[in-house]
Formats: structure tokens, sequence, C-alpha cells
């Protein structure tokens, strides 16, 4: 049974390993680029004019909390030895791919292929830690979605709990029946889970905002707690996977926007905004440290 087992993990951790070396390859992440983007384009081409200007005002608190505060929740949970910038860095590439890629799965790889090629980390250790990110960030949001409870209808309420409650019985399962897995991974103290789960929270706050400032680039205004219910029931559709601009979270936010009086041409201009307008930070901060990545290595084989 124990061979099996390891066998099994081998076999998938090979399979993880393929595919992330395969999005290494430049034609697959332009292709991949391409099409998210086209996807994304399409969605706010079917809305009338809209004005741009509260919406970039509301993209650079979000950027901020995607580029920033999201890296620094990793940087403080990871045992990787690896400074900060490396982690804003990597987490900035991981994103750009994450948009490409359904379910956003080639963020995750990308940071695990990293950790084992830039930090030396053992697999299973790699998976662990991207994981136990995923983990405390799932943390913070239930806690926003619970405090957005008030204006949550009782099924999402029970819906959100449910999922908490879901991945903290898998985590305590995993490190029940497959200790091995988080061998190398010593699990977090008390103290900086909650700065992560802080961290993962500020910058929900950072999404409420964007989401308001596509709204209002529809001409449309709604007061913020009107809007909390909204943002906590396509937060709980999000685990569903799906393309970036066509995904459940997407749909849920339309439906969501209709239903609080916004027209339903208004709402689907400001969902596919705020997926259309994701593109800019990830194609200048991720896609430029692709760049120079790609360029210091032309340097040193020519040197």
């Amino acid at each position: 049974m124990t061979t099996l087992t390891a066998t099994t993990t081998s076999r998938a951790g090979c399979i993880a390993g393929r595919i992330a070396h395969i999005l290494t390859r430049p034609w697959l992440q332009i292709m991949g680029v391409v099409v998210a983007l086209a996807v994304s384009l399409w969605s706010f081409d079917r809305v009338p004019d809209a004005s741009w200007q509260p919406a970039v005002i509301a993209l650079v608190p979000w950027a901020i909390g995607k580029y920033l505060l999201c890296p620094l929740r990793w940087h403080a949970l990871s045992v990787s030895g690896r400074t900060r910038r490396w982690h804003l860095r990597i987490y900035a590439e991981s994103e750009l791919l994450g948009l490409a890629s359904p379910g956003h799965v080639g963020a995750d790889l990308w940071r695990m292929h990293r950790l084992q090629t830039g930090a030396g980390m053992a697999r299973p250790c790699a998976v662990a830690e991207v994981a136990l990110d995923r983990l405390v960030g799932a943390l913070g949001l239930t806690i926003f979605v619970l405090v957005s409870g008030v204006t949550l209808p009782p099924q999402l309420l029970l819906a959100a709990v449910g999922i908490a409650l879901g991945v903290f019985v898998i985590a305590l399962l995993v490190r029940r029946r497959r200790p091995d897995l988080l061998a190398g991974r010593p699990m977090p103290r008390p103290r900086v889970v909650i700065k992560g789960a802080l961290l993962s929270m500020g910058y929900q706050l950072t999404i409420m905002g964007l989401l308001i400032g596509t709204v209002a680039a529809m001409g449309e205004q709604l007061q913020p707690l009107a809007l909390l219910g909204v943002f906590g029931a396509s937060q709980v559709a999000g685990i569903v996977p799906g393309v970036n601009g066509a995904s459940a979270r997407e749909g849920a936010l339309v439906v969501g926007l209709a239903s609080l009086g916004i027209s339903w041409p208004a709402a689907v201009g400001a969902v596919a905004l705020m997926a259309l307008l994701a593109w800019a930070p990830a194609m200048l901060l991720g896609g430029g440290s692709f760049v120079v990545r790609r360029l210091a290595a032309l340097r040193t084989v020519q040197a």
C-alpha cells in the first residue's frame, strides 16, 4: 500500500512538473494571454460607451492589494528563505499565467515550479507551501464574507461556512494520513496565520473598491453596504473554475448587480471592465519580469 501511494504521488508530481515546464514555453504563454484577453474584450464590447476614469482610479489600490499584499502574505508564510523582492516578482509572473489559464491554475503551478528551481525546495514542500498560502487566503476571504453576512442570503452564508469547514477538514486529513507531504514544511505560527488572514482581508477590500469603480464607470451608483452581499455571493461562486472574464464568479457578479437595480448592460459592462483592467498590471509587472528574465538569460549565454 505504501509503495502504491508513493508511486501515485511520484506520478502526480511528474505530471505537475511537466505542466509547469510547458508553461515556460513562450509561444504557449502568448497564445494563452491572447485567448483570455480576447474573452475579456469580447465581453466588454457588448456594453454601451463607458467612462474609464473611475475604474482606472480604483485599479490603483486593487493592484497594490494584488501585487503587494498577496505576495507579502506568501512571503510571511514561506520557508523558502528568499527575499520579499523575489516573492513579489514570482507572484507577478504567476498572476499573468493565471489570467491566461482556466481556473487560474497556471499561477499555482508556476509558483511551485519556481520554488523548486529558484529556491531549491523539494516538490512536496513546494506544493504544501502554495496550498498553505491558498488556505490562509481562503481563511481571510471567509472572514470577509462572514463579516458581510448580514447582507448575504442564508444559503450563501451556509455555503461559505461549509467551504471553510471543508478546507479545514481536508487539511487535517492530509496532516494525519500523509504527514510526509508536510515533513519539510513546518506549520506556521498563529501570529503568522493571523497576519496572512489580515493581508487577505485587505486585498478583498481592494476588490470591493475596484467593483465600485467599475460600476461608477458605467454611470451607476451603489452604496458599498449594498455591494457587500453581491461581492460575497460572487466570491462563493468563484470556487467553480473558469476563464478570466467568463467564469461563475463574473456571472454571479452580473446577476447580483442586476438584482440591485443596475441595468443588465451596465452590470455586464462593470464586470467585463474588471476582467479587462486586471490585464494591465499583470502585463506591466508579470510580463515585465518575464522580459527582464529573458534578457538576463540571453546576456548570460552571450557572455
